[in-house]
C-alpha cells in the first residue's frame, strides 16, 4: 500500500534551508508553497498506485470528463460576469500565471474547485460562494484556486475527483492506496493555496474571514462570529481520539487552516509582498510551525 506518512519532512526542510535563494532576483516564485506539499508531490513520482490513478484520470478527463463537468456550468468572461472575471485576472497577475477560465455552477454548497490537466485547467465556482462573499473575499477564493494551477496540483485534484465521485464501489477499494496518499497530499496542498489566496488579497482579516464563512454558511450569523472562540475548537478537537478521522479528509479542519494562515502572515515573504516594514520569520521557520499545527498523527 502506498504510504505518505511524514515523508522525512525534516530532511526536506533542511535541504530547503540550504538551498533557499537569498535575494529577490533569485527567488523561486513558489517559495510561498508549504514545504510538505512539495515533498509529497516529489514522493508521488515513486508511488506506482498514484501514477496509475493519475494516468487513468487524465485519460478520462480528456475523453469525457470535461464535457460532463461543464455541461451544467456558465462560463465567465469579459462579457459574461465581467466583475468576477476581473477577480480572476487580478489573481493570475499576482501569481504570474495565465488567467484561468472560470465557470459558475448552480450549487447551494459553498465551494470552488479546479480540474483538468496542468495544460488545460479551469476553475468552477459554486453560485452560493458568489452570493455569500464580498468581492475581496471572492478574490481570496479565486486566488486559492489559482494557487492550485500555479503549483501544478491540477492532475492530482482531478484524480481525487474521479476516484471519489466516478469510480464504482469495487474500483474504489482497488484504488484505496492511491486515494489515501492523494488525500494526505491534498490536506497539505490546501495550506499552500490558502497562502496563495492571502497573497492575492494582502488582507489577513479578509482571508481568515473567508475560511470561517465556509464553516458557518449563514448570512444572519456572520457578523456575530467570534474567530477566537471558533479557534478554541481546534484545541478541543486535539483532545479527542476523533481527531484521527481527519486522516481520511481531503482538507484540513478549518480551525487548523486559519491558524496555519496566521503563521504564514508572520513570514518575511508575506510581509514583503504586502509592503509591511516589520521583519518576519523565514519560510523554513513558518513551515516548521505549520507542520506541528496541521499534522494529524503524533
Amino acid at each position: 500500500m502506498a504510504q505518505v506518512g511524514e515523508l522525512n519532512f525534516q530532511q526536506f526542510i533542511d535541504d530547503r534551508r540550504t538551498s533557499q535563494p537569498g535575494g529577490d532576483e533569485g527567488r523561486d516564485p513558489h517559495d510561498y508553497s508549504y514545504a510538505s506539499d512539495r515533498a509529497t508531490r516529489a514522493a508521488f513520482e515513486t508511488m506506482k498506485p498514484v501514477e496509475l490513478a493519475v494516468a487513468a484520470s487524465v485519460r478520462m478527463f480528456k475523453n469525457i470528463g470535461k464535457a460532463e463537468l461543464l455541461g451544467q456550468a456558465v462560463k465567465v468572461g469579459p462579457r459574461q460576469f465581467p466583475r468576477v472575471h476581473q477577480l480572476a485576472v487580478r489573481s493570475a497577475e499576482t501569481l504570474g500565471i495565465a488567467t484561468p477560465t472560470l465557470y459558475i455552477v448552480n450549487s447551494p454548497l459553498m465551494n470552488a474547485a479546479t480540474y483538468g490537466t496542468n495544460d488545460d485547467a479551469f476553475v468552477m465556482v459554486n453560485s452560493s460562494i458568489v452570493d455569500h462573499l464580498s468581492d475581496e473575499e471572492l478574490l481570496c477564493v479565486i486566488g486559492h484556486e489559482c494557487g492550485h494551477i500555479h503549483n501544478n496540483h491540477v492532475v492530482y485534484l482531478t484524480t481525487i475527483h474521479y476516484l471519489t465521485n466516478m469510480a464504482g464501489y469495487f474500483l474504489r477499494w482497488i484504488a484505496l492506496p492511491a486515494m489515501l496518499a492523494l488525500r494526505a497530499w491534498s490536506r497539505r496542498a490546501e495550506i499552500t493555496c490558502d497562502r496563495a489566496g492571502l497573497l492575492c488579497t494582502k488582507d489577513v482579516e479578509c482571508a481568515t474571514r473567508v475560511l470561517t464563512k465556509l464553516a458557518l454558511g449563514s448570512h444572519k450569523l456572520y457578523d456575530q462570529l467570534d474567530i477566537e472562540v471558533f479557534l478554541e475548537q481546534h484545541q478541543e478537537s486535539q483532545e479527542s481520539v476523533g481527531r484521527y478521522t481527519e486522516v481520511l479528509a481531503s482538507h484540513p479542519w478549518l480551525p487548523k487552516r486559519v491558524l496555519a494562515l496566521r503563521e504564514f502572515a508572520e513570514s518575511e515573504l508575506y510581509k514583503r509582498h504586502a509592503g509591511l516594514d516589520d521583519p518576519g520569520r523565514s519560510m523554513t521557520e513558518v513551515d516548521d510551525r505549520v507542520h506541528d499545527l496541521v499534522k494529524v498523527v503524533g
